[in-house]
């Protein structure tokens, strides 16, 4: 199965696009080519630059404060373990100190390093990054595999704080659904959302068999899936009416 999200704001918009540039840096950096090298650290730049919103860190902590309350309110609760809540609650503790302790934005540290510095003011620019243009870049891709992954890895360690933030954040936000089978009919599905509650995030897994990439778009009224099939050079809608799974998170 094949598993889409789609976010209703803003912000989970900016979760979702750092959780998948950590991923992408959690790939590269373990291997050992120079181009993989190179690849892990303009994603740091990219992160960096996503992490730039004034009030990502404010908004991070602000929703580590609210997941706690709500997992506070299931205290007393019989069909609730005291010990797992407890766990999940210390973990929120320990991601809002070390998010709070760490100076300005994610990665401001790196912005302190000249030499990093000059390679990301290039690494913008098509081809930039040859070797007559930063031959200090170029000869650091020559170092061991080894000296590159400890560079990268002491780099990437002022990124940890709102790495494990993020995560956690989405996990509870994921947990928080529950998978419905929905069909499209003729290709398209319109779900009014239950009133009351605020999503913020819609998941759906469709078989990769079918050959249909799904078409999303939201409010905090309805959600709208379009199924899409690709020909030789565009996507087409499509007709079929075809079964997937549907996950509303709030």
């Amino acid at each position: 199965m094949i598993l889409y999200e789609y976010p209703f704001n803003e912000r989970i918009r900016t979760y979702l696009r750092l959780e998948h540039l950590f991923r992408r840096l959690g790939e590269l950096i373990p291997r050992s080519h120079p181009l993989d090298h190179h690849f892990a650290l303009s994603t740091i730049f990219e992160v960096m630059d996503v992490a730039a919103r004034a009030d990502l860190k404010s908004d991070t902590m602000k929703d580590l404060e609210r997941q706690k309350g709500m997992l506070n309110a299931y205290r007393g609760n019989p069909g609730v373990s005291e010990a797992v809540l407890d766990e999940i609650i210390a973990r929120i503790d320990r991601c809002f100190g070390a998010l709070n302790s760490t100076p300005g934005k994610a990665g401001h540290p790196l912005t302190e390093n000249e030499w990093l510095m000059s390679i990301r003011s290039r690494a913008s620019i098509p081809g930039g990054t040859c070797e007559f243009d930063l031959p200090g870049y170029y000869a650091w891709q020559h170092h061991s595999a080894e000296e590159r992954r400890a560079d990268l890895e002491r780099w990437a360690s002022t990124l940890g704080p709102t790495a494990e933030a993020l995560h956690l954040l989405l996990k509870l936000l994921r947990d928080t659904g529950m998978p419905q089978k929905v069909i499209a009919t003729g290709g398209q599905l319109q779900q009014n959302l239950p009133q009351g509650r605020t999503f913020q995030l819609l998941r759906l897994r469709i078989d990769p068999a079918l050959g249909l990439v799904p078409e999303i778009s939201g409010n905090r009224l309805i959600a709208s899936v379009r199924l899409m099939r690709q020909d030789s050079e565009r996507m087409v809608p499509s007709t079929d009416s075809v079964p997937f799974e549907l996950t509303l998170c709030a």
